[in-house]
């Protein structure tokens, strides 16, 4: 999130999100118009581009936001905190309470699926890239752990290995976000075991 946001009252802040959010979820991001989200947020649009460079920066953003609640009602994790008997079983349990999260929330697969046809469009995906530093930055972690505590390989180069394994992580995300509408609550359920499994597959020692 801009550090100029940070700044903007939180009440107003508030405003701009929850409209943003309506708006989003009702005509998708190639529908949604900025206009609308100002006269519904109470925002001028000279005050919009101060703190967002384009619709798609607004969209991130607000995509940043939701997984920032996400990961809050899925509760803290911290790599230093694992061993070899944990390392991959609390990757599992995250994973199931995500699963949960998400069977509440089924507005976040929605905007999963906006951030995605967004990522792909070659005009504007590029406002997407910031998500995934973050997330290469956790897997990073996670990977150094492991190969500390010897469930991780080291026969392959470290940067090998993080790339393989965020290759793996936004596929099968998608894959998720593509059918999970589609799923039962069983093969809901088999998720997490499914796909750390294949995680353990392409990266344990």
């Amino acid at each position: 999130m801009s550090r100029r946001l940070d700044k903007l009252d939180a009440d107003r802040r508030t405003r701009l999100f929850e409209s943003a959010a309506e708006e989003f979820a009702a005509h998708g991001f190639d529908g949604a118009s900025l206009n609308r989200i100002l006269e519904k947020s109470g925002m001028s649009k000279s005050s919009l581009y101060y703190y967002f460079d384009d619709k798609a920066d607004l969209f991130t953003t607000m995509i940043e936001r939701s997984l920032a609640v996400l990961f809050r009602e899925i509760g803290g994790f911290d790599p230093a905190t694992l061993d070899t008997e944990t390392f991959w079983g609390a990757f599992e349990e995250l994973y199931r309470r995500a699963i949960a999260v998400v069977d509440r929330n089924a507005w976040l697969v929605q905007f999963g699926g906006m951030f995605y046809r967004l990522r792909n469009d070659p005009g504007q995906g590029s406002a997407t890239g910031r998500l995934f530093l973050a997330a290469r930055k956790w897997v990073t972690l996670i990977i150094e752990r492991g190969q500390a505590l010897g469930v991780v390989r080291t026969d392959l180069p470290q940067s090998l290995l993080i790339d393989s394994a965020m290759s793996l992580l936004e596929t099968l995300d998608r894959w998720v976000v593509a059918h999970w509408s589609q799923l039962g609550q069983a093969e809901k359920d088999a998720l997490p075991h499914q796909h750390i499994a294949l995680f353990r597959s392409l990266i344990s020692a």
